[in-house]
């Protein structure tokens, strides 16, 4: 999966003129804890964080407090990429680009966002994306929930059910 595929767009930006009072407002607004600072072009110039506010108290505009030096990825960027890069650099957020244009954002919470949406078939493996499983699997047909029995029903004119998806021919678990 790629980050354009789970990145917040249309994101909250500011300009390096924008006064420290007016960044801490739109945080406060907005429940967020960091946005990017770009130029007139929509290229991005920095990043400031609420940390940053704190840290740098002399600071009167975003340009004076952001963060310049800062991680980003592009759209086709692997999710996993970006996990490993908010895990091990112990950032919250990191700004997604196209180009030297910035499309989006893509912060601790779209990755947790994403667990919870991300239902995986038993039999198969397939992953897919919902606030609630589908039916059944669109990979291999198997019904949502689907937990094989130890045994199966046996009996006069029972029938012995396969033990191999029809689908996907995977074997399924006794």
């Amino acid at each position: 999966m790629k980050v354009g595929e789970i990145m917040t767009p249309n994101v909250i930006s500011v300009t390096e003129d924008c006064a420290v009072r007016d960044v801490a407002r739109i945080l406060d607004r907005h429940r967020i804890s960091g946005l990017p600072v770009c130029d007139g072009d929509g290229h991005m110039v920095g990043l400031v964080s609420e940390y940053d506010l704190i840290a740098k108290p002399d600071a009167h505009t975003a340009g004076e407090a952001m963060t310049r030096d800062v991680i980003s990825v592009m759209e086709d960027t692997g999710v996993d990429e970006v996990r490993f890069l908010l895990v091990n650099r112990k950032i919250k957020r990191v700004p997604v680009l196209r180009g030297l244009k910035l499309v989006g954002i893509v912060s601790r919470a779209d990755l947790v966002r994403e667990i919870a949406l991300t239902w995986v078939c038993q039999v198969c493996g397939d992953h897919e994306r919902g606030r609630n499983p589908p039916d059944t699997c669109p990979k291999c047909g198997t019904p949502s929930g689907f937990e094989p029995t130890v045994a199966p029903p046996v009996g006069e004119g029972a029938e012995i059910p396969s033990r191999t998806c029809p689908t996907c021919g995977q074997e399924l678990p006794a």
